[in-house]
């Protein structure tokens, strides 16, 4: 009888997006895959069906602090867990992995739990950002320590866990690059250097946590100087109160400073017309599936020394690892590029064979299949 795998998802999109092929390649070895989401689009559901993957929708709200809602939440994932006999519970992000972690230990059934970053709760340095940093900090104490496995996309994420005794003392843990990339859906191209145009570009939700601010900034510094730079945004608005507001970014494309796309489909094909990829992020990221897919495509990267970040990035090899919040440095190395445009192309050699060797989909999916086999 095949074994039946739950992964539990916080937003829907991102069981297409950053684990579509992982359950394409557990359908593969004969796996039941079921995965658990909110507000399971059409276009969701169809995709998983065609990946053989059976969709459950639940009750999830990814940012409430009600507790009878996430009282709900475990219950419900609880009777999933019973009704269709499920062998391994596989969450991702905060919410699924702690709720997913007590209802699966409820009935006894074995946890894989996967740290994809530890987001705003760990990077702000707000009162409330504190505040929920104590109470996540509890929830993953209580949650973890009966789990079978705690994966983790980076050292510093799991030191930080060990640092502050979330983790037993016995406690299996391990290190995946991310979650990969797909190595065919962001086919290299080699860009040639152009003296006449250099294409900066961000590729993020529109937070300030994300860096979008400090791009806005060296664009518009830049701007002045170099009339040959451009620097695209691709992002969705985002809700208060880190949101950037969409407004400004439509007043500075009105003045050419930056080109605001909003949210694109065709992010492969439009990456292969950029030639410098920025994520000034001061957010505590897993591995960010926007960088990987640049390295994939050939770009250099601009990035912060951050945790999962500093990861992609081999100084002065493939990019440049700036510190967070530092406007001077991001101007520095976005000059870099204006004033040697060869860099484009030899960098970005670099960045596709750091994304061969390290951060392929298929290696990545590989080591967690055979985690899974060590607990079912």
């Amino acid at each position: 009888m095949n074994k039946k795998i739950l992964l539990i998802a916080s937003l829907a999109e991102s069981l297409i997006h950053f684990r579509g092929d992982f359950m394409a390649a557990l359908v593969k070895q004969g796996y039941t895959v079921f995965a658990a989401a909110p507000d399971i689009s059409r276009e969701v559901l169809d995709d998983l069906k065609e990946l053989q993957v059976n969709p459950l929708a639940i009750d999830l709200d990814r940012t409430g602090l009600n507790p009878l809602n996430d009282l709900r939440l475990v219950l419900q994932l609880k009777k999933i867990v019973r009704k269709y006999e499920i062998d391994l519970v596989f969450p991702y992000t905060i919410k699924p992995v702690v709720y997913g972690s007590m209802a699966a230990r409820m009935v006894g059934v074995p946890v894989i739990s996967l740290i994809t970053g530890l987001g705003f709760t760990f990077s702000g340095a707000s009162r409330k950002a504190k505040f929920l940093q104590q109470i996540t900090k509890r929830l993953y104490r209580f949650a973890l320590r009966s789990n079978k496995l705690v994966i983790f996309q980076n050292e510093d994420d799991l030191q930080l866990f060990k640092k502050s005794n979330i983790l037993a003392k016995d406690q299996r843990t391990s290190i995946v690059n991310g979650s990969g990339v797909n190595l065919n859906r962001y086919p290299f191209r080699i860009k040639k250097a152009n003296t006449a145009t250099i294409k900066f570009v961000i590729v993020a939700r529109l937070i300030r946590e994300k860096g979008i601010q400090l791009f806005m900034d060296s664009a518009t510094a830049l701007k002045e100087h170099f009339t040959n730079a451009e620097f695209h945004v691709i992002g969705g608005q985002a809700d208060p109160p880190s949101g950037i507001n969409v407004d400004v970014l439509r007043q500075l494309d009105d003045a050419n400073i930056i080109v605001f796309h909003g949210i694109k489909d065709n992010v492969p094909e439009f990456l292969q017309e950029m030639d410098v990829f920025v994520l000034p992020t001061f957010y505590r990221e897993g591995v960010p599936r926007s960088i990987l897919e640049a390295l994939s495509v050939g770009m250099p990267v601009i990035t912060t020394d951050m945790p999962g970040c500093k990861e992609t990035v081999i100084p002065k090899k493939n990019g440049f690892l700036i510190p967070p919040n530092s406007l001077d440095h991001l101007l520095d190395a976005c000059r870099y590029f204006l004033e040697n445009p060869s860099a484009v192309e030899e960098m970005g050699k670099q960045s596709r064979l750091l994304a061969e060797r390290k951060f392929d989909v298929n290696i990545i999916n590989n080591s967690l299949i055979q985690h899974i086999k060590t607990v079912i």
